[in-house]
């Protein structure tokens, strides 16, 4: 029995029933008590992870700063595909993220979006890519999911609420509930051993980072909304190019 447990727990897409994959590469969240709930002890690395909420925009970016921050800092690139709001730079910095490292992309939304965040998974090693696909399948998941694997990359589908309803083949699923005064609900849908039967509670609240109001059919720029921003230096209806990211092929 020794023999076969030592090999389960060298390999870190195995786990045992209900017991928690501690094997899975993860990088820390900097949310201790979420963490402390996670295979691995943080964000899965290599795989894909869903966060769900009831609207866009209030706060669940923001649960990705520490993270993102630690990731630009080591020169990893974040890629931010087709977000529903138009970033704020003078935010995104105060949190720690390099501009210089963070990549917008912009795409006619539908199939061209999901091409492009399985193009950023497949291309280069580390880093994250994030992604807030309107409609989303099984197969299309099953895709992503396995171009994660190939890249070591941090994964993150922002999805909304009806979305806990549905299958998926996501390592981490989290559904984020506002907790008023006392925080933020995560509720572990999913994830690669046992999920707490309580939320996790983490005392950072919802905060409104991006502004869901300027999200655009199509993921064009808005005319309406002339915000006087610009994400490193360029104007947020290009894509950023910022330093080569090797063998891109996005366009």
């Amino acid at each position: 029995m020794s023999s076969i447990n030592q090999i389960l727990d060298s390999t870190p897409l195995l786990w045992k029933g209900r017991q928690a994959s501690h094997g899975q590469r993860a990088l820390p969240s900097g949310h201790a008590s979420l963490d402390s709930h996670l295979p691995g002890r943080g964000w899965p690395l290599g795989a894909l992870s869903e966060l769900i909420s009831t609207n866009p925009g209030l706060g669940e970016f923001r649960l990705l700063f520490p993270v993102l921050a630690s990731l630009g800092s080591q020169g990893q690139w974040v890629i931010l595909v087709d977000p529903p709001w138009i970033p704020y730079p003078p935010a995104l910095q105060g949190q720690g993220l390099l501009l210089e490292r963070l990549l917008l992309v912009r795409t006619r939304g539908g199939r061209e979006s999901l091409w492009a965040c399985e193009q950023a998974l497949r291309n280069g090693r580390g880093g994250a890519v994030l992604a807030w696909p309107e409609q989303i399948g099984f197969a299309r998941l099953r895709r992503l999911q396995m171009a994660a694997e190939s890249s070591a990359k941090l994964a993150f589908l922002f999805r909304p609420e009806s979305a806990s309803q549905e299958s998926s083949p996501a390592a981490l699923r989290l559904q984020l509930k506002p907790g008023g005064c006392h925080g933020t609900l995560i509720h572990i849908l999913k994830c690669r051993g046992g999920c707490p039967p309580e939320p996790v509670r983490i005392p950072q609240p919802f905060s409104t980072i991006g502004n869901p109001r300027q999200h655009i059919e199509h993921h064009a720029p808005s005319t309406e909304n002339i915000i006087p921003a610009t994400l490193a230096g360029h104007p947020l209806s290009t894509v950023v190019p910022g330093p080569p990211v090797p063998g891109a092929k996005l366009h």
